[in-house]
């Protein structure tokens, strides 16, 4: 049986680990050939060599327009154009808020994280255009859509993200371009590590302190793995959500629902805490047994 990208042609930025890797394989195994663009040279070459058929990967530092140009026009040279576009590449960026914020932090978070997805957007679309179509997906994250959960420089650009790409979707959506983004949650990667200045092996292993730890802050009692963020992409890049754009989907194991007293039981609510009562006095009053 064919698979849901059969015959399409897939750019991944930051492809080479984490959400990207995870990414990568899945639209491989459902037929699609992948250009995955990253700066971690050594992974690309093994992807290479993984997949030498289907798969080519191109040194690309998204901050760097030229980078972004070459790697679609390596989708057109390699495998005759473009059909979905993947906006992934990203870190935390500068820690902190506002007091201890800089200029020059800031504006390379959002060079990265903003600038870096529109003009993937802006290099994709002649050859999307030329394909008839396509559907470009932009990493969003929890973080902006809620306060506390992540730096205020990366939270404030990922809601940027989220806004772009509806914006993005009025205007290409009317030419079959689809723009859609993904809100992750606590996914196991090496984001937090990285985000505390960690180097890439210790981040890694932090990565798996985030997949041990994850189902218990949560009501999705599993940890948040980069296969459930590629299981979303797969959906948007398919022709199964051909009538979806201009919006997100929050992968997040539910984190976002509420405090954690709207889905644990054994938490007391903050309108208990007020009213001086137990949980357990909580209980009785909506379960009727209270006179």
């Amino acid at each position: 049986m064919a698979g849901r990208l059969e015959g399409k042609v897939a750019l991944i930025t930051g492809g080479c680990s984490g959400i990207g890797l995870g990414t990568v394989e899945l639209f491989l195994g459902e037929g699609a050939m992948v250009v995955a663009a990253d700066v971690q040279d050594e992974k690309g070459a093994m992807l290479e060599k993984r997949f030498p058929d289907t798969l080519r990967y191109i040194h690309c530092d998204v901050t760097n327009e030229a980078d972004i140009e070459a790697a679609c026009a390596l989708a057109a040279s390699a495998f005759g154009g473009l059909d979905i576009l993947f906006n992934n590449a990203g870190h935390a960026g500068m820690p902190g808020g506002v007091e201890t914020m800089t200029a020059e932090g800031w504006d390379a978070v959002f060079v990265l994280l903003v600038r870096g997805p529109a003009l993937g957007m802006k290099h994709a679309l002649p050859l999307m255009r030329a394909r008839g179509g396509g559907s470009i997906i932009n990493t969003a994250s929890i973080a902006g859509l809620q306060a506390g959960w992540g730096p205020l420089a990366y939270s404030t650009a990922k809601g940027a993200v989220i806004h772009m790409t509806k914006c993005a979707a009025a205007e290409l959506s009317p030419q079959k371009i689809r723009v859609n983004a993904i809100c992750p949650g606590l996914i196991a990667t090496s984001i937090f590590g990285t985000a505390l200045g960690l180097p890439r092996d210790a981040a890694d292993q932090m990565a798996a302190m985030v997949a041990e730890r994850a189902a218990d802050v949560q009501p999705v009692p599993k940890a948040g793995l980069p296969a459930d963020i590629a299981a979303a992409a797969l959906y948007l890049a398919s022709d199964d959500s051909a009538f979806i754009s201009g919006t997100h989907i929050v992968v997040d194991g539910a984190i976002t629902i509420g405090g954690r007293h709207a889905w644990d039981p054994a938490s007391g609510s903050p309108f208990a805490t007020i009213m001086g009562v137990t949980a357990e006095q909580v209980q009785e009053i909506v379960g009727g047994k209270a006179e």
